[in-house]
């Protein structure tokens, strides 16, 4: 069985990592350099770099902060945010990135996946998705719609259609973002995971709501995710990541062990 991972995030913004409930990114919570440090010394399976504010600014990315960031860790690192076109996704490979989170620029050019799968390989090009909980239309049946520009921008894409696309375009994996739960730590939208994860082949990281060990055991296991990204819970160091993996593993779940 392959282990399930566990994936700090830093949203940074101006230059410092932020925290925010439902992309408001209101709260100060660090030096992102000095926590992507610590997050590799404490046996992170991953790190993901968003440059949350970078699509709805219109810039680009902030490469000298990736770089340095790319510097200090020796695991995984995805970084996205303000990717347009083809050539960023190439700068930021370049840059150091080992995979590349493309979300906005998909939905306006979904070529950008293709050809940049096509290109690098699908195993380096992560879809992200930001979807918010459309009203109960009486069917029953539940439905999002993906939302773009750090989640300011309706688009009226069901997202259930959309992950179905970008796995068709070569994305090699999807985070999953619910603007519903993000930044409440009230848990991941566990049905939203579920209903993506038992469409798709690819690996699906769960993103937004992670508040207890219990939510990202939830995710993990009800939800169908491959990986459990969080952030609060880390930053503030609420919890730890190997108290993380200690609770996952006394449960069963299969994770790489910490090994400092």
């Amino acid at each position: 069985m392959l282990a399930k991972r566990i994936i700090p995030c830093l949203d940074v913004k101006n230059g410092r990592n932020v925290r925010g409930v439902k992309f408001s990114a209101d709260i100060d919570a660090g030096d992102p350099v000095e926590l992507a440090t610590r997050y590799d010394a404490e046996g992170a399976d991953e790190l993901v770099f968003y440059d949350i504010t970078a699509s709805s600014d219109g810039r680009s990315i902030v490469m000298d902060l990736v770089q340095q960031v790319s510097e200090r860790v020796f695991i995984p690192l995805c970084v996205g945010g303000g990717i347009r076109t083809y050539d960023d996704v190439r700068a930021i490979l370049k840059g150091g990135a080992d995979k590349v989170s493309i979300n906005s620029a998909a939905v306006l050019d979904p070529q950008i996946i293709t050809r940049s799968a096509e290109s690098f390989g699908s195993q380096c090009i992560v879809a992200a998705i930001d979807a918010l909980r459309r009203p109960d239309d009486g069917s029953g049946t539940p439905s999002w719609e993906i939302y773009i520009n750090g989640g300011r921008k309706a688009t009226g894409i069901d997202a259930l259609e959309w992950v179905d696309e970008l796995v068709r375009r070569g994305a090699g994996e999807l985070v999953l973002n619910s603007i519903d739960a993000d930044g409440t730590r009230d848990g991941y939208d566990i049905e939203l995971n579920r209903a993506v994860a038992e469409r798709v082949d690819v690996p699906l990281v769960a993103s937004g709501g992670a508040g207890t060990t219990e939510h990202i055991y939830q995710v993990l296991t009800e939800g169908k995710a491959s990986a459990a990204l969080a952030a609060s819970i880390f930053h503030f160091q609420v919890y730890s990541i190997p108290e993380v993996k200690t609770y996952l593993s006394d449960r069963g779940v299969t994770v790489r062990h910490y090994e400092p």
